[in-house]
Formats: C-alpha cells, sequence, structure tokens
C-alpha cells in the first residue's frame, strides 16, 4: 500500500509539472496586464514540435527547445497583435486556441504511430532507491527539478530586482511606467514571448515525457487549468507551484482509485480535475476583495501610449 502512495506522489510531481511550467509563463503575461488564452493552443502546436523533433532527433532538449521556439512565436504574434494593433485580448486568445487546436491535428497525422527512442533512466544515483521517497522523489526527469528552481527564481525576480519591479508596475498602472520613461509595449511583449516559450515547454513536456507520444488534442484542457491556477494563486509564483501538484495530484487520483479497486465511474473520475477548477474558483470569487488587492490593476486592459 505504501508504495502505491509513492507512486501516486511520483506521479502527482510529473502531472503538476506540465501545470506549473504553463501557470508561471501565463502569471508572467498577466503581471504585466496580457491575458492569454491561447495558452491550450500554444501547448498543442508545441506538444507536437517537441514530439516530431525528439523522434527525428532523439534528442529531448532538442524537442524541448522545438516547443519553446514554437509557444515563443505564436505568443510574438498574439502579442503583436494585442499590443500593438489593439485587438481583442480575449478574442485574440481564443482565435489562438482555435488555431492551434486544428493546426496541430494538421500536422501531427503522420506522427500518431511514431515512437520516441528509449531513453536511459533519470534516477538519482544513491537517492533513488532509498525506500518509498526514492521512487516518489528522485526518478524525475530534470526538468521536475528545474521547474522548482525557475519558480524559486523568478520569485526572486519579481520581488527583489529591479527589473521585476518594472514588470510589476507595468501591470499596476503602465500609463505611470510611461510616463517615468519605460517602453511599456516592449516590456509587455517580452513578457508576453518569455509567458509563451514556457507554454511551449509545457507542451513539449507533455508530448516527450508525460505521455510520451503524439494524440490530437492531448494536452487535454491543461491549459485552461493553468490558466484558472493563476488566480487560484492570486498570481504569486511559490502559490503557483502549490496548486499546480494540488491539480496534478487529482488528475492522478483518478488512477490511483481505479488501481486499488476503487467502484467508480471513470467518467467521474474523469472529470475530478474540471470539478476542482471550478470549485476552487467558485470559492475565491465569494470574497473579490481578496482578488482585487492580489490581482495586477491593468489585467485585461489595452494601452494606448500617447505621442
Amino acid at each position: 500500500m505504501m508504495e502505491s502512495y509513492a507512486l501516486l506522489l511520483a506521479a502527482t510531481l510529473n502531472a503538476g509539472t506540465v501545470l506549473a511550467i504553463a501557470s508561471l509563463g501565463l502569471l508572467i503575461n498577466e503581471k504585466v496586464g496580457i491575458v492569454n488564452l491561447g495558452a491550450e493552443g500554444m501547448m498543442l502546436c508545441a506538444a507536437i514540435a517537441g514530439f516530431a523533433t525528439v523522434v527525428t532527433t532523439g534528442s529531448d532538449w532538442l524537442g524541448f527547445a522545438a516547443g519553446m521556439a514554437v509557444g515563443a512565436l505564436l505568443a510574438a504574434i498574439f502579442g503583436i497583435l494585442v499590443i500593438w494593433l489593439n485587438t481583442n485580448q480575449f478574442a485574440t486568445g481564443l482565435a489562438l486556441t482555435l488555431f492551434g487546436t486544428g493546426f496541430s491535428a494538421f500536422v501531427g497525422t503522420s506522427f500518431v504511430q511514431a515512437k520516441i527512442p528509449e531513453r536511459t533512466s533519470f534516477a538519482i544515483p544513491g537517492l533513488s532507491d532509498v525506500p518509498l521517497l526514492g521512487p516518489a522523489l528522485f526518478r524525475h526527469h530534470p526538468l521536475v527539478y528545474l521547474t522548482v528552481i525557475f519558480a524559486a527564481g523568478l520569485i526572486l525576480f519579481m520581488y527583489r530586482t529591479r527589473s521585476g519591479l518594472v514588470m510589476r508596475s507595468v501591470g499596476e498602472s503602465p500609463e505611470s511606467a510611461h510616463a517615468l520613461g519605460y517602453p511599456v509595449q516592449q516590456i509587455r511583449l517580452l513578457a508576453v514571448v518569455v509567458g509563451g516559450a514556457l507554454c511551449g515547454l509545457a507542451g513539449a513536456y507533455v508530448s516527450v515525457i508525460y505521455t510520451p507520444l503524439w494524440v490530437e488534442g492531448m494536452v487535454a484542457g491543461k491549459g485552461w487549468i493553468a490558466l484558472a491556477l493563476t488566480t487560484f494563486a492570486t498570481w504569486r509564483p511559490a502559490r503557483v507551484l502549490l496548486g499546480a501538484y494540488l491539480f496534478g495530484g487529482v488528475t492522478m487520483l483518478q488512477f490511483h482509485l481505479q488501481g486499488i479497486g476503487v467502484d467508480v465511474p471513470s467518467q467521474f473520475l474523469s472529470m475530478l480535475p474540471y470539478v476542482a477548477t471550478i470549485v476552487v474558483l467558485a470559492l475565491i470569487s465569494r470574497n473579490p476583495q481578496w482578488i482585487r488587492i492580489n490581482m495586477p490593476a491593468s489585467i485585461g486592459k489595452p494601452f494606448h501610449p500617447s505621442a
């Protein structure tokens, strides 16, 4: 029984990593006032790009790089449309999701039966053999640990550096930042591109490590859950990380319950992550003042600098 719990914890970390990477990217977007509803589409395009690259080259890291490049490119297009051409952020993001869903399905047709080359074990020597803790914590892909390090680095950047302060000021009052001479539009575009690259990395992780295979629509709503997580975490990186692992655990719980013989309809278990998302958002919405205190003041609002 204890071994099954260790495997559940390992699966939770693996599933939570996908949500954590994407959510941290979206948090960077929203900290400068941009809401990108195209996360699902970007992750799908990055998933097929990463998978195809690994199938061709055999390198996970090249696959991650390809996914990040695709995510950054799509995010840059989104950023130019909403920041310079002043298109509606929400409509443009939804269009990006629709495009990414269809385009990834079209491009991925020839990769449905493809297989990724066998890879070596990611176990950490010595630590991976520790009873219970070893299988749970020390047999993951390096990106799992790098995600935690990146979240810690993002906290330091946002709250302990001048650049982080500028980024947050752009999200709070772009007019004031512009008056002080900061290039608000360029800062927003940079944040959008970095956020898109992280969403791309999350998408590539899904197809290269998490599954690993290519199936149409395989991101399966993780982009939307990542969007909800930024609100759930009240735009704080540490809370994003905690929330990602929480939702990852809920996702994996369905397989754990089935594995130990719990007689629950599979359809009910499959909808658990989405029910949890709705419940959490409903509970948070009961205290709108708390959300307003933590939410970037200019989120979702266009900015038109005066000549």
